[in-house]
């Protein structure tokens, strides 16, 4: 249920009149609305998005989009621009008239006018395009239907929970298949969709992966799905990627079924798993709650007829429809180059229908449709909403997530994939300008780190991008991560080209090196290193990264003495002392410390007993202690005696 504010909250946060911000309530449709009147935060977020237009609540307020350009700036303090680049030097901030500044320095200029500052919301950039989104683009075209055009389709699934809890197995149970033997690591590591027919009930499940360094992958999976099954083992219960699972289903707003697998172990306990479950704010309709529990074993497969069943509830009370008779259009779940094929995008249809000889759109990519594959390697000529498809035929690998359409014609596609990729190099091209001193002071700090730089090589780019965001997670004051570029398919002669020069290593994972490659990387001083499970690629870069490191030095006290007598000799005082602790030695290094002050730190020339030279005195024991350029000692002076020994550094 969405969190509730009053009208008179709004319009304090979003700093508007009460009067004007209730008339424009009014005008969409919501009558008799006073002060105290309760409002969600769908209707919140409706009124900030029109903010501009309600009548501000005092002239000491002024609103500014980012990114915060000079010249704007300027404009809205009515100053002119030189005077402000001037106040702006003042302030150790170096900019131009058509350079940005950032928000904190802007808040300080309103500030100290007596003037607030708010942030109006700007349009988020096309991350993947760089490119403004136009009415006529293929993805944004509302096709006519007629009547009758829109009918059934499988209810999408995702299938979610804790990493080795049996999500796939279940999946391999319900499609009588097995995957999660051919999973390296037995961990599913690539998002995989497959429609299944169980006693004549069709569903398109999503197998999205458990392991941490999978969270984009999830998500995603969540947001592109009618229904999510939660996984829950009833040996093990619930555990971290389980919760992690459970909020990215609630942010998602999608129904959820828990499955409980693994009813055939006998240690299973359905009501421990129910239990902690109701601790998360989840209650199961066995126990008065909303959500629907089906207990089953992917390896005795009982429970699976009663799964399906339950999906197809959850999917006739949500009326599922598709119109397979309009241009189909659908998300890229996985991508990759595959020998034989090219780039290839495994796609979920979500409208409409895709048909052999297409010309498509997706992203910066296009082609014409040279074949479609589904999930049980059959070809196919058509393929309509909610059907899992491997698609050939696109000039190159898109991003995951990406959303692919049936465009109208070749030359259409072309122009607006050419577009698209152009803004797309001029983005990566466009580097930040340093407009500040302690902005160049940081740079030159960076550079003094030390680096490590890795090229990336996945068999699909949804595993690549996990790679790179656990391997961004990894923070290090002393070493800087370089990912100098991240690609698809196999180790290639280029890819040790693009790193002979600066001896970037090359990481790949799930993929092979090309014939010849191995020898020309050798030549090049080039490692290459290959990997099959995520977690082992993450913690040899982590130790690789550690292994940089100069070792750091730690002082380590090896004794304490305490002085009783002075003897006067030909070459000068010893100090007669008693070892309190520890073992005293000839050149190690050593303090005196009168009153707590230390008065001498130099190294211990020489040790004797008696009359007799040693090299060390341990503890309890008596001996005289020659301190190298030092005999202004007194009696109860202590000496520390200390050492220094190498240790790992630490990122």
């Amino acid at each position: 249920m969405n969190n509730e504010i009053t009208v008179q909250d709004l319009a304090k946060e979003i700093k508007v009149t009460l009067d004007s911000l209730i008339q424009f309530l009014e005008t969409q449709g919501f009558d008799g609305l006073t002060s105290s009147s309760p409002i969600d935060e769908d209707l919140a977020d409706l009124v900030k998005d029109h903010v501009e237009e309600l009548e501000a609540e005092d002239d000491t307020v002024v609103r500014l989009k980012p990114p915060f350009i000079v010249k704007n700036v300027a404009e809205i303090l009515d100053i002119k621009a030189n005077k402000l680049i001037t106040e702006l030097m003042q302030m150790g901030v170096l900019a131009a008239i058509n350079q940005s500044i950032d928000q904190a320095k802007v808040e300080a200029l309103c500030e100290s006018r007596g003037l607030t500052l708010v942030v109006d919301k700007r349009e988020k950039p096309q991350a993947e395009t760089q490119r403004k989104p136009k009415e006529e683009d293929p993805e944004n075209i509302k096709h006519d239907e007629k009547d009758g055009d829109r009918v059934g389709r499988p209810p999408v699934v995702a299938v979610m929970g804790h990493v080795d809890h049996g999500k796939t197995s279940l999946l391999d149970a319900l499609r009588n298949t097995s995957i999660t033997s051919g999973e390296a690591g037995g961990i599913t590591q690539h998002t995989g969709a497959s429609l299944i027919d169980y006693k004549g009930m069709k569903v398109t499940f999503l197998d999205t992966p458990g392991h941490a360094a999978f969270s984009a992958m999830r998500k995603r999976g969540a947001q592109l799905t009618d229904i999510c099954i939660l996984v829950v083992a009833a040996d093990d219960g619930v555990n971290a990627q389980t919760k992690e699972a459970i909020k990215i289903i609630m942010d998602a707003k999608v129904p959820m079924i828990i499955a409980i697998n693994k009813m055939d172990l006998p240690h299973a306990d359905s009501n421990k798993v129910l239990q902690e479950l109701q601790q998360m704010g989840l209650l199961t309709e066995e126990w008065g709650g909303e959500y629907g529990c089906v207990k089953v074993s992917a390896l005795a497969k009982t429970g699976l007829e009663e799964l399906i069943e339950r999906i197809h509830l959850e999917g006739e009370v949500n009326e599922l429809t598709g119109n397979p008779k309009i241009p189909g259009s659908g998300i890229v779940i996985e991508a990759q180059l595959e020998t034989g094929m090219g780039a290839t995008a495994s796609i979920l249809v979500q409208d409409g229908s895709f048909k052999q000889g297409d010309i498509v759109i997706c992203g910066e990519f296009y082609g014409k449709v040279k074949g479609m594959i589904n999930s049980l390697d059959k070809r196919l000529k058509v393929a309509g909403p909610s059907q899992p498809i491997k698609l050939l035929g696109l000039n190159g690998v898109p991003e995951v997530g990406t959303p692919v359409v049936v465009c109208k014609n070749e030359k259409e596609a072309k122009k607006i994939a050419s577009e698209r990729a152009e803004n797309i190099r001029r983005a990566k091209l466009d580097k930040p300008k340093i407009t500040s001193v302690e902005e160049l002071l940081n740079q030159v700090q960076e550079q003094e780190k030390k680096l490590l730089r890795l090229i990336i090589k996945a068999d699909v780019k949804g595993t690549a991008e996990a790679i790179v965001t656990e391997l961004k997670k990894i923070e290090s004051d002393k070493i800087n991560l370089d990912i100098v570029s991240v690609g698809v398919g196999s180790i290639t002669e280029t890819d040790v080209q693009l790193a002979a020069p600066t001896k970037t290593r090359i990481i790949g994972f799930h993929v092979r090196t090309n014939p010849g490659v191995n020898k020309k990387a050798k030549s090049a001083e080039v490692d290459i290193s290959l990997y099959s499970v995520i977690y082992e690629l993450i913690d040899n870069i982590h130790a690789e990264m550690t292994g940089m490191l100069d070792a750091e030095s730690r002082e380590v006290v090896l004794a304490k003495a305490e002085i009783m007598e002075i003897f006067k000799t030909k070459t000068g005082k010893i100090c007669g002392s008693i070892v309190r602790s520890g073992k005293v030695k000839v050149g190690a290094n050593a303090r005196v410390y009168r009153d707590k002050d230390v008065i001498y730190n130099g190294t211990i020339k020489s040790l004797r007993r008696f009359k007799d030279d040693v090299k060390e005195v341990p503890n309890g024991m008596e001996c005289g202690i020659n301190l190298d350029n030092f005999d202004d000692f007194e009696t109860q002076d202590l000496i520390e005696v200390y050492e220094y020994e190498k240790v790992a550094a630490k990122l």
